[in-house]
Parts: C-alpha cells; structure tokens; sequence
C-alpha cells in the first residue's frame, strides 16, 4: 500500500471543522480507471494497450500509434517536484489560504506530470522527490490522490 492515511502527518489530514474538499467524478469513461485504482490506494496511468504509450490527459486513442486499446498502468507513485505555486487569495471554501498546487512530473512515466494539493507554503525545490500519498475526500471514501515531499528517497538519491 502507498502512502496509507496511517503514515500521513496530521497536517495532510483535513481538519475535522474544515469544510469538505470538492469531490472528483469517480465514474467518468476517460479517468474512472484513475480513481479506481485510487480507491484501492494505488496510483495508475492510463496507457495504449498495443505500444505501451502513456495516454495523459487519459483519452481513448492512442497517436503513437493509432490504437484505440487502453489499459490502466499502475506505477510506483514516486516523481519529480516540476513546478509549484502557491495561493494566497482564497476562491473556494474548501480551500483555505494560503495553499501550494504542485505539479509532479512520474518517475515511471517520464513526460507525465500529476497536480496535488499541500496545506500552506512548504519549503520546496525543483526535482526534489515527491510521493503520493491518498486523502479522502468525502465520507462515501473516495480517495483523491495527493502528493508530499519524500525525505525517504532524498537520502538514497542525494537530494
């Protein structure tokens, strides 16, 4: 299991007077693979059944090589901070200021790059290593995943 609520910081947990997060539609055609497999706490991509080709955004043809196949590829849930902003002006309840998007950028899949969500403004440096991680999202448990520093893989990669 990757990044079980269990092993998350108290921080990466919506407080319990926090207003709900905004929740994702878990049934579309083209992403329902993705939130499948994050409701078994898995992060997946979808791919070309036929080459192999990572498909993001997910959509049902392949241009690498005009097959009309997918799959859903699980991948390690590792990655590469890409970019980050962080916002000070709220616009929504449920997403109390300040707060940084980050963009990941998947060690498994290189060119795919995967947005999260952390609470205020964290110290954060271009290809520092990063790890999913799943944060419920609504009481029916649907799973959103998310991303964090990862100081496990800092030590082993140099930084």
């Amino acid at each position: 299991m990757i990044g079980s609520p269990a092993d998350q910081p108290p921080a990466d947990r919506p407080a319990p007077d926090r207003p709900p997060r905004l929740v994702p539609e878990t049934s579309d055609p083209d992403t329902g693979g993705f939130f499948a497999a994050a409701a078994r706490e898995e992060l997946a991509v979808c791919a070309c059944a036929a080459c192999g080709a990572v498909l993001h955004p997910p959509r049902a043809y392949c241009a690498a090589c005009g097959g009309w196949d997918t799959v859903w590829r699980t991948v390690a849930g590792r990655g590469r901070l890409y970019s980050w902003t962080t916002v000070e002006h709220q616009t929504h309840r449920a997403f109390p200021v300040p707060y940084t998007i980050v963009l990941v950028e998947l060690d498994d899949a290189p060119g795919t790059r995967l947005v999260g969500h952390l609470p205020d403004r964290p110290e954060l440096e271009a290809g520092m290593p990063m790890r999913v991680w799943f944060e419920p999202v609504d009481d029916d448990g649907t799973l959103l995943p998310q991303w964090r520093p990862d100081s496990t893989n800092a030590a082993v990669d140099g930084g």
